[in-house]
Parts: C-alpha cells; structure tokens; sequence
C-alpha cells in the first residue's frame, strides 16, 4: 500500500511568508505543503509569481524545508478567452516544483463552449507535464459547471482523461449550495472520480460561514475521511482559511490583518491529529 500524502494548504497561513509557512508546516509534522494561488483568498498575486525564478525559488525553500509539493491550487475558470496561456504558465510551475495534482475551478456556466474548447488543448499539456489538473467545486453560490458531485462526475467521465479529475472540497458545498443537507454524503459521492481531496470544516452563522477545526463543524468530516480511509492512498490536503469567512452571500471577506501563527498552528496540529486518526495514519 502507498504512503498517502497529508499535505497542508499554505491558505491557513495568508499574510505570513513563505519561509514562515513552511518552517511551521514541518514543525508541526506535515511531509508534504501545497503553495495555495486563489484570488480573493490569499494576498494578491499575478503572472510574475508563476516565472522561472520563483520556480527557482520554491524549490529551494521547499528542499530547506524538508517538505514536499504534491498538489497546488491556482484557480482560475477555465472558459476565458486568455485560459490557455495562463493555465499553461500555473502548470508549467506546478510541475517544476513538484506538484502531480493542480487544483483550479471548471467555468461559469456561461462560458461553457469555450471551457470545453480550452480543455482539449489544457488536457494535452497536462499530459505533456505528466499533472493532473483536479476541478475543484466552488463556494461562491454562483451557477458553475460543477455546482455538485453530480455535475464533476459527469463532467470528468465525459472528457475520460486520466489527466481531468476532481479536487472535491465538500465544505464549499455548504455556502455554494446551502440547500444541501449532506454535505459528507455529497463529497463521499465524487471519491472515485477524484485525484485528490480538500478537507476543510465550517460553522454557519447568521453573519455567513466560518471556517474551523476539522471535526468541530457542520460538513460530517468523520463520515467523509472514513471513506476516504478505504481508499488505500488517495492524497489529502488540509486546508484552513481561517482568515477569511463567506458571508451571507457567500462571498469571501478577508480580515484585515493575518491570523497570529500561534492560532494557525493549534488549529492545524488539532486538524491533523484527527485527520490522522481518520486515515489509520501513524505518523
């Protein structure tokens, strides 16, 4: 059997350096931590962070580290017109530090013929960077291609690439379609199309949802690892913004200043020790 990879985001660590995270990260007994690019939940970025040089670099603060990179998240939709060349760029850096899996967004439904046209090229550089692009279900409660497990399943047997899977992220689900009462049941359900999971939890309040300890909210996290247990090594990453939270819109506010190290760390070493347990993992 595999060793599964645990990784953890760099999300729960916005507004602190890299250096920083993954210090952190290791101390706290993670092998493995996946760079998080996703406007809107982590400090702004473009292009520039995806050239040569900080390819250069990541690689050499991951090996310092003692860490390494299995997946990435760059999300972006995937049905503008640019695309192509910007996903090219994000997977040619994933690839060069590492990554097997890069995690992004489908498209707006809207703009599913040119997501479909963009795909077919995206699917042959994947394969020419040997990475599997994950389509990760989003929480913004707007009408995407994948809006449920349903709609990944559907949309990645069509394609029937081994390099298009899913990244399914269950606690999205809860502010994207908070009609939805199992929202375990719905993670569980996309499993076997996935090449890797997001496990995250949320509590729901009047003022939106916040994200939490693994196990201290409302996805059903227990009932979803146990599944995930079966699955011999199916890759994880832990992945806590507790920066920000959605509101009742389901759009995401970041606080103004990053969350002390110190809270990021008894989260995540909490998280982890039940994630863990989850896993049969004796780490």
């Amino acid at each position: 059997m595999a060793e599964r990879v645990i990784s953890v985001s760099g999300a729960p660590y916005d507004g602190h350096s890299r250096e920083a995270a993954l210090e952190s990260a290791a101390s706290l007994g993670f092998t493995h931590f996946e760079p998080a690019f996703i406007k809107r939940y982590t400090e702004p970025f473009d292009e520039t962070a995806f050239i040569p040089s900080e390819m250069t670099s990541w690689r050499s603060a991951l090996k310092s580290s003692g860490l390494s990179c299995h997946a990435m998240s760059s999300h972006i939709d995937l049905g503008f017109e640019d695309s192509v060349e910007v996903f090219t760029g994000r997977m040619a850096f994933a690839a060069a530090i590492g990554a097997k899996v890069i995690a992004t967004n489908a498209a707006a439904r809207q703009r599913e013929a040119t997501f479909r046209r963009n795909v077919e090229i995206i699917l042959r550089r994947a394969e020419a960077f040997n990475i599997v692009v994950g389509l990760e279900n989003p929480g913004d409660g707007s009408d995407s291609l994948i809006n449920t497990a349903r709609d990944g399943i559907s949309l990645v047997e069509e394609f029937g690439s081994p390099f298009l899977k899913l990244n399914y992220d269950a606690a999205n689900t809860a502010s994207h379609r908070p009609d939805m009462d199992d929202l375990a049941g719905d993670g569980i359900l996309a499993l076997p199309e996935s090449a890797h999971a997001h496990i995250k939890d949320v509590r729901e309040t009047d003022e939106g949802w916040f994200f939490c300890d693994i196990g201290d909210g409302k996805v059903g996290c227990e009932r979803l690892l146990a599944a995930i247990a079966k699955l011999d090594s199916l890759p994880v990453s832990i992945e806590l913004p507790l920066r920000l939270h959605r509101n009742r819109q389901a759009q995401p506010v970041r606080r103004q200043d990053p969350v002390p190290l110190s809270t990021i760390e008894d989260s995540l070493a909490r998280s982890l020790k039940v994630v863990r347990r989850a896993l049969n993992d004796n780490q």
